[in-house]
C-alpha cells in the first residue's frame, strides 16, 4: 500500500515510520509512506501558504495553490483515481469499519490541516472525503494522520506477527476487546480464570466472546446499541449481567 500525507510538519508525520507496525512494514516494503510540503510548492521567500480569511475573523486559512499543487505532486506517484482524505472536525468519525475500507485500497492521499482549515475550494476539486478522530479540537491533522495511518497499517495481510491479532482486536466485530492475562498466574491474591488455563479452546473462545459483550455493555453500551445480537450472544451477556449482580 502506497500513502501519502501533505503536511506542513514532514518531520512529525516522518517519525511514524520508525517504529512499531509501521516501521515493519515498511522493512517488508509492504507499504510505503510519503510526505508533500506545500510550502516546497511556493517561491516566495517567506514561503507562504496561509493567508487572511476573506471577511474578517481569526486566524488564517491554507491557500488554495500550494495545497492544491502538493496535492498534484503526491498524485503523480500513486495510483490514477486515490482518494483524498481531509482530516476535519467536520469530517465522519473513523472508525474501525472505516479503517478496513481503507485498508484495501492500493494507495491513499491523507491531508492535514492547519490553521483555521484549508480553503473552501479545494472541496470542490480535490478533497474525497472528510475524516475526524472525534469531537474535539487538534492543532493540526497531522496526530490525526498518524492515527489513522497506524490502523490502517496493521490491518494490511503479513505485518503483524501473527495475522489473528489483529481479528480479534477491540472493534474488529464491533465489540470491545475481552481481557488479556500473562504470567505469573497470582498476583497480590488476583488470580488468572481459571477457564484461561483449562486448555479448553472452545470454553476459552466462548468465555472471551462473554467478556467481550459484557466490557461492551457496561463501558460502551453504544456499540451493542448498532448489533443485532444473535441467541448465543444474547445468552451468553445475560450471562455475563446475571454473574457480575
Amino acid at each position: 500500500m502506497h500513502i501519502s500525507v501533505i503536511s506542513l510538519f514532514p518531520e512529525m508525520v516522518f517519525n511514524i515510520s520508525k517504529y512499531g507496525v509501521v516501521g515493519r512494514a515498511q522493512k517488508r516494503e509492504l507499504m510505503t509512506l510519503e510526505i508533500e510540503n506545500p510550502r516546497d510548492h511556493v517561491s516566495d521567500i517567506h514561503r507562504t501558504v496561509d493567508d487572511r480569511p476573506y471577511g474578517g475573523g481569526p486566524g488564517m486559512v491554507m491557500k488554495y495553490e500550494p495545497v492544491a499543487a502538493a496535492l498534484k505532486a503526491a498524485k503523480d506517484n500513486l495510483t490514477i483515481g486515490c482518494p483524498v482524505v481531509y482530516l476535519s472536525p467536520k469530517g465522519r468519525i473513523f472508525d474501525q469499519t472505516m479503517a478496513k475500507r481503507f485498508a484495501k485500497m492500493p494507495s491513499l492521499i491523507l491531508l492535514a490541516g492547519r490553521y483555521e482549515g484549508i480553503d473552501e475550494r479545494l472541496f470542490e476539486s480535490h478533497i474525497d472525503e472528510e475524516v475526524s478522530l472525534g469531537d474535539f479540537v487538534l492543532s493540526g491533522g497531522e496526530i490525526a494522520a498518524m492515527a489513522v495511518i497506524d490502523t490502517i497499517v496493521r490491518l494490511l495481510p503479513g505485518v503483524l506477527g501473527d495475522d489473528e491479532s489483529a481479528a480479534q482486536d477491540s472493534f474488529m466485530g464491533g465489540l470491545l476487546d475481552f481481557p488479556h492475562y500473562t504470567r505469573p498466574e497470582e498476583i497480590d491474591g488476583c488470580k488468572v480464570p481459571e477457564v484461561l488455563l483449562s486448555g479448553d479452546h472452545a470454553r476459552i473462545a466462548k468465555w472471551r466472546q462473554k467478556q467481550a459483550l459484557g466490557n461492551s455493555y457496561s463501558k460502551r453500551p453504544d456499540l451493542l446499541e448498532k448489533l443485532d445480537l444473535d441467541d448465543e450472544q444474547q445468552t451468553l451477556l445475560d450471562e455475563f449481567l446475571k454473574e457480575q449482580s
